[in-house]
């Protein structure tokens, strides 16, 4: 019957699609600064990443697209990359993808 709708979002960086609370915001806030919003309940513009430390890497080496998805028009400051950089070593690597999960029957 009534299954609850879970609103998709696609990471920036792999493009894989997601449910939303699988994944984890950045956000543009009102001072024009970017940074990491891990309860995704931030005012701002927001853009989002898978939680493997490779998809926060791919957006911090090269930050044109997270500028792009947050609608900035001017480059994020240093600052604010540093942090991000710092927020992104605290993640997890991608886990290696089971060929069948646990809980599934073929």
């Amino acid at each position: 019957m009534g299954t609850k709708h879970i609103p998709q979002r696609t990471c920036i960086a792999c493009r894989t699609v997601r449910g939303k609370r699988e994944l984890l915001r950045v956000v543009r806030t009102a001072e024009n600064r970017v940074e990491a919003d891990p309860t995704g309940k931030q005012a701002g513009r927001g853009a989002y990443l898978c939680r493997a430390r490779e998809c926060w890497e791919t957006v911090v080496s090269a930050p044109g697209r997270l500028e792009n998805a947050l609608k900035l028009e001017m480059p994020i400051r240093p600052e604010d990359l540093a942090r991000l950089r710092e927020f992104a070593a605290t993640l997890p690597s991608r886990e290696p993808m089971l060929a069948v999960p646990q809980n599934e029957t073929l």
